[in-house]
């Protein structure tokens, strides 16, 4: 799926406003491939997969675009 960074912590976390949902989806810093949390921007188009965790759906192998 496609989608871009909408908010980021200091704690390690964030969410993706995902193209065509109205829901935001949840991301972990441990999720990132090929870039770190900090080189990662709000803003920046992302690619990922969703995947059902324990509390519900979240992103998984999160790369930049």
């Amino acid at each position: 799926m496609n989608g871009t960074i909408k908010t980021k912590t200091d704690r390690g976390f964030g969410f993706i406003s995902r193209d065509g949902e109205v829901k935001d989806l949840f991301f972990h810093s441990k999720d990132l491939s090929g870039v770190t949390f900090d080189e990662i921007q709000v803003g920046d188009n992302v690619t990922f997969e969703v995947v059902d965790g324990p509390k519900g759906p979240s992103a998984k192998n999160v790369k930049r675009v």
